[in-house]
């Protein structure tokens, strides 16, 4: 299957490419919420979200990889409608008169109430960050003729998780946060989404091969219309 010419009919219908994309938007959504809140770890300054962030990027590997980027896009684009659907279903939420005698309104709000600022920093961030990861990874794939996959989910991750975190960090925290601070939380997040991309590398081989066996694909992205804005 690592051949150009083995790019199989992108007509048939996968039957694990649902699945792996709501797995995908489930990520993107919850660590979106998280991201709000830094924490310390040691010497980093970090978005409590990257814990489970960098697992879309992950998922976004696999999906371009196996599926190819036509089919990686739409679910990127879900991904961003499920998100923005999210934060404005809890801004509702947190507006809406809380009952007499509910006493945690504040509790509510401090939680579940999206800063304008954070969602559009983190929209921005991961529409950017998604489409640079899934090109890079496309074309890198057509240039080795499929061989070399750490080669490739790493070197995209270092483009598309750079950017992503420079836009999310510079638009939600800068003049909130001290410039070093700032600059520490940027180097910081890309480290170790970095580290975590290539830890997971093992991993993302497994299920890559494994999709591949059951789904009996290996799209190459040959003739690909890149344009993110480009449904079909």
């Amino acid at each position: 299957m690592n051949s150009l010419a083995s790019t199989p009919n992108h007509s048939a219908q996968p039957k694990y490419l649902d699945l792996i994309g709501m797995v995908f938007v489930a990520v993107l959504i919850v660590s979106t919420i998280a991201a709000q809140k830094l924490f310390v770890l040691g010497p980093l300054v970090l978005p409590a979200g990257i814990l489970l962030f960098p697992l879309a990027y992950i998922f976004g590997d696999v999906l371009t990889e196996v599926y190819g980027y036509a089919r990686s896009r739409r679910i990127v684009w879900t991904g961003f409608a499920m998100s923005l659907a999210t934060a404005v279903f809890f801004t509702i939420a947190v507006a809406l008169p809380p009952a007499p005698g509910w006493p945690l309104q504040e509790q509510f709000a401090a939680i579940l109430g999206f800063v304008p600022r954070v969602v559009f920093a983190s929209l921005v961030a991961y529409l950017c960050g998604e489409f640079i990861n899934a090109y890079v990874l496309a074309k890198l794939k057509i240039r080795t003729q499929g061989k070399h996959l750490w080669m490739r989910t790493i070197g995209s991750t270092l483009l598309g998780e750079g950017i992503d975190t420079v836009i999310f960090m510079t638009i939600a925290f800068a003049g909130v946060l001290p410039t070093p601070v700032l600059i520490s939380a940027i180097l910081s997040s890309y480290f170790v989404k970095v580290a975590y991309e290539v830890a997971a590398t093992p991993l993302t081989y497994a299920v890559v091969n494994a999709l591949k066996r059951a789904e009996g694909i290996d799209h190459f992205d040959v003739d690909t219309n890149f344009n993110p804005f480009q449904f079909r």
